[in-house]
């Protein structure tokens, strides 16, 4: 899900670059915790990536005041309603934030990775990148934001997050 509907075009296009199959959604941040469950029922996907706009706030300096972010509450919301749905990685690895989130609050809400832990604006690509590389890494392994980090525009102070299971099963075996 993502917020801005030229993001989300792009990132469509990223996925199917990648050869991943992915559903995207264009829906306002504001929206994205009504819809999601709805969403997730009907695909039933192994990973969520929600995004779109944030920003603290001009002036506050105060990062640990959720009212000092544009669209911040929306997400962690968002990942509240997702986490009620699968309650674990296992089920569904979440990806949640945009430019200068609620990272802690984030995470503290049920997201696998966030941004941003340094309250610094990412590129578009990084989420999506997350979202990749838990899709391609095999079910019998783990990955860590350290596996990715290099691979991401932001690095670490744009992304963080946890260790969860890779996605990709290798029927063939």
């Amino acid at each position: 899900m993502d917020g801005d509907r030229r993001y989300s075009e792009k990132s469509a296009r990223y996925y199917k670059q990648a050869g991943l199959r992915a559903i995207v959604k264009n829906i306002p941040e504001h929206k994205q915790a009504s819809v999601v469950r709805i969403l997730l029922e009907r695909y039933h996907p192994d990973i969520l990536v929600i995004t779109g706009h944030d920003a603290m706030l001009k002036n506050n300096t105060d990062k640990n005041n959720i009212y000092n972010y544009r669209n911040s509450r929306y997400f962690i919301n968002t990942v509240k309603e997702a986490r009620k749905w699968a309650s674990s990685s296992e089920e569904l690895v979440i990806f949640a934030g945009a430019c200068q989130s609620y990272f802690e609050a984030l995470i503290n809400a049920g997201a696998d990775f966030a941004s941003s832990p340094g309250r610094i604006l990412i590129d578009f690509v990084d989420p999506l990148i997350v979202a990749q590389k838990v899709a391609l890494t095999d079910i019998s392994k783990y990955i860590s934001i350290g596996d990715i980090e290099s691979s991401l525009t932001s690095g670490s102070q744009g992304i963080s997050g946890t260790i969860v299971r890779g996605k990709k099963c290798d029927f063939n075996k």
